[in-house]
């Protein structure tokens, strides 16, 4: 027994629980400090998940031999450093002037002549030998347009009492309403593209001289969701039809709970194999809402570690679920700080398979050359990582509270479903296309915050899963919303899916209908 222990008068067991209590007190500090790295990198630090530098020897070291990748010009370094933010200057071609402003025939043109004092005062003694021009952009506030129609009232000459004949009123998308077609479209896509509220847009009006209530904004924007709901029906069939889904969910306010409190709702964003979403919404996040918007879906499910879509996929036994390799990536980045040699090994590794993604992309591989492709160059990695993983796990000093631990753990509970893709062509590598989209719901949150009711909530999954998938079809959303409002009323409804963005645009896009003030 120390001096220490004399003077403190502990006894063996005592002594034991302290040095229990400290070690606890160590692991929680830890804690505390990687959370607080975190919140600071996510307010003032690089949000960018991509590795600027990829130690390729990392790699090479574990599986050498015939199934390493051959590169098609020599090595010069081990190190492949990628700048982010240094890019090269972008050729002007067809730049009007040396300013870089470029614009297309449809862009209206004011042309301003400036006067020449000297021409002005003696023409006769100066001779035009040229012009030089100037371009400047310029904005007008937002252009609002009054469309007056005028119907003559007539009345026959030649007959007694006749009653006054005049012309139909122009039809309109919506009944008694002012608004047209045009606004409407607008009105939808200044909110869920442009992220602009109604009250700013309705701001936007006064400014321009024209009075109406917020309210009538409110009704314009419910009347033609419903409009546009069977379309979404229809839009939602089609995805369920896709022999691989990539499913995620995201949160959303709604409704009043209490005072001063909102209710939390999900958004289950669901994606395609023929680049079409839906954003469908729940006041849950539980498993039964994947049974209910699912079904009994059979092919490849693609997803994060979120275990509902694991006992989603083993109760029905007809779906075979994915694992994301982006979302089982994260947990790596956030033990660089604690734990930098051995997380930046993991991460290494996962990079090389998506430079062997980058080079399927490139060689525009697809069905067997694509599977091929990956069993020869992939399946290496995948094996070398998860026997990696498997030794970082017998580490002694290697807590259950560190962050690398934690990253261990969640990939090596989801090895079978983090293989799939090796097995399956068509399967991604991750969700990131998914997420891509779900990044205008998490910009609209940022301007509208939330959504008053439930039906409100419904309305923006709506709306937004056709403006999305008109972008991802290369259809512009307004030039679609024109037409389908126009036409959705009158079209038979047994043929509604020939108005969903993807076979709209084989169908209608070469002649859309426009609106009268385009005529």
């Amino acid at each position: 027994m120390n001096y220490e222990e004399q003077s403190l008068n502990l006894s063996p067991s005592e002594i034991a629980q302290l040095l229990r209590d400290n070690a606890d007190l160590q692991e929680q500090i830890a804690s505390v400090k990687s959370q607080l790295d975190w919140f600071k990198r996510q307010i003032f630090g690089r949000k960018s998940e991509k590795l600027t530098e990829i130690d390729t020897s990392v790699i090479d070291d574990m599986f050498a031999g015939p199934n390493q990748v051959e590169n098609d010009e020599a090595k010069q370094e081990e190190t492949i450093t990628v700048h982010e933010h240094t890019r090269k200057k972008k050729k002007t071609e067809g730049t009007p002037d040396d300013s870089g402003l470029r614009f297309g025939p449809d862009v209206p043109v004011q042309e301003i002549e400036m006067l020449c004092p000297e021409l002005e005062a003696d023409p006769e003694g100066y001779e035009v030998i040229g012009t030089k021009v100037t371009y400047r952009l310029a904005q007008r506030t937002a252009a609002f347009v009054i469309l007056k129609y005028t119907r003559k009232i007539i009345k026959p000459k030649q007959v007694a009492n006749a009653k006054p004949i005049t012309p139909p009123a122009p039809a309109n998308v919506l009944d008694k309403s002012f608004a047209d077609v045009s606004f409407v479209a607008g009105l939808l896509i200044d909110k869920f593209d442009y992220h602009l509220p109604l009250y700013r847009q309705h701001r936007r009006l006064l400014q321009t001289g024209i009075t109406l209530s917020r309210s009538t904004l409110t009704n314009i924007f419910y009347k033609a969701i419903l409009l546009l709901e069977p379309i979404f029906d229809a839009l939602f069939r089609s995805v369920l039809l896709s022999k691989i889904l990539a499913m995620d969910e995201t949160p959303i306010k709604y409704s009043r709970k209490t005072k001063g409190k909102m209710k939390t709702g999900y958004y289950w964003p669901i994606f395609g194999d023929n680049n079409e979403i839906v954003f469908c919404f729940s006041p849950s996040r539980a498993t039964r809402v994947i049974h209910e918007l699912l079904g009994d879906f059979s092919g490849t499910l693609v997803t994060d570690g979120y275990t509902a879509y694991e006992r989603y996929s083993n109760k029905m036994g007809t779906a075979t679920r994915s694992q994301c390799w982006s979302h089982a990536r994260r947990p790596f980045d956030k033990a660089l700080k604690m734990e930098p040699n051995d997380a930046k090994q993991g991460l290494q590794m996962i990079a090389a398979l998506y430079q062997h993604e980058g080079r399927i992309a490139e060689l525009k591989l697809s069905g067997d050359d694509k599977l091929a492709y990956r069993q020869e160059y992939s399946k290496p990695i995948v094996d070398a990582f998860f026997d990696w993983i498997k030794t970082q796990r017998q580490r002694q000093d290697l807590v259950n509270s560190n962050p690398l631990s934690k990253a261990l753990v969640y990939a090596q509970n989801r090895e079978r479903a983090m293989r799939v893709f090796l097995d399956d062509p068509d399967v991604p590598l991750d969700t990131n296309h998914l997420e891509r989209q779900i990044r205008y719901i998490a910009m609209g949150k940022k301007s509208w915050l939330f959504c008053w009711s439930e039906v409100g909530a419904k309305q923006v999954g709506i709306i937004q899963s056709l403006i999305c998938s008109c972008k991802l079809q290369g259809v512009d959303p307004t030039t679609y919303l024109i037409d389908v409002l126009q036409s959705v009323a009158t079209h038979p409804a047994s043929q509604v899916d020939d108005l969903i963005p993807r076979n709209w645009k084989q169908k209608f896009a070469d002649n859309p209908m426009k609106s009268d003030l385009d005529q």
